[in-house]
């Protein structure tokens, strides 16, 4: 293991709360060195941190690394399959299914006014 890729889990095993699910896929071709992170899917938040502040500094240092080593070294970091987004389109489902009874009773009481539409969306 190259120290490049030993200082990205060193790293990302102190933040995280899954330490073992932790691991580093190191390639390099043309345009330098890519390490692939990947993580447990609970563990994505810490990795990326606030407006990805926590993964933007470790590719800084990542970056003084490669600097140091005459290589330019980029950090990518895998998303769980899926990821999140499916787990929020049910959430806003289930939603909009318990919201549009209510609404359908509320529009179904008032009078329209002239020239006021006759559809909800």
């Amino acid at each position: 293991m190259q120290a490049d890729q030993e200082f990205v889990e060193t790293v990302v095993k102190a933040i995280v709360d899954n330490p073992n699910d932790v691991k580093t896929e190191r390639t390099v071709d043309e345009m330098g060195v890519l390490i692939q992170l990947t993580v447990n899917p609970a563990d994505m938040g810490k990795i990326i941190g606030k407006e990805g502040r926590t993964a933007k500094s470790i590719r800084t240092l990542l970056r003084v690394l490669g600097a140091k080593n005459n290589a330019r070294v980029n950090l990518k970091i895998v998303e769980p399959e899926g990821g999140k987004e499916v787990k929020i389109a049910d959430a806003v489902s289930e939603a909009d299914e318990a919201i549009a009874p209510a609404k359908a009773e509320e529009v179904a009481e008032k009078p329209l006014d002239e020239g006021q539409a006759t559809e909800v969306v």
